[in-house]
């Protein structure tokens, strides 16, 4: 006899494809928060060390940049990390990621324009693959939320 003909309660399991897409939904997740977290501690104390540090500003006159750009950018970057990390709409974190890969991008052509060495840009390229990591998972969440 089967259970059901007894009468007897069973539990259900759930599919196994919905127990492993949960389990990449909760990867996704935790991978995006773990490089965004990374990714905004590295760009916030920047932007920190643009602003209050010496031989950060000095930097900025090597590789060219007046000194208003350097404040300038330092507040961009602020704003681009609580924009990150608030929840706001889709649109303006896309803007953030955006300003981001400009920042980056401009900063490794700076760098390479004026000769520097390896030690000296390898942050930039290094934050920008904390950047790419962070905007992959969160476009992945982005389309799982739609597909849902």
């Amino acid at each position: 006899m089967t259970p059901q003909a007894t009468g007897a309660i069973t539990a259900t399991r759930p599919a196994l494809s919905t127990d492993l897409s949960m389990y990449r939904s909760r990867g996704l997740v935790v991978g995006f928060w773990i490089a965004t977290a990374l990714f905004c501690l590295q760009i916030g104390f920047t932007a920190y060390a643009q602003l209050a540090l010496p031989q950060v500003a000095e930097m900025f006159t090597h590789l060219g940049f007046p000194d208003y750009f350097r404040v300038e950018l330092s507040w961009a970057k602020l704003l681009g990390v609580v924009l990150l990390l608030a929840p706001v709409t889709a649109s303006l974190k896309e803007w953030a990621y955006a300003g981001f890969a400009i920042t980056l991008v401009s900063a490794l052509v700076a760098h390479f324009a004026v000769g520097d060495r390896l030690e000296v840009w390898i942050w930039a390229a290094g934050t920008g693959v904390l950047w790419g990591l962070s905007y992959f998972f969160w476009r992945r969440l982005q389309a799982e939320a739609a597909n849902a």
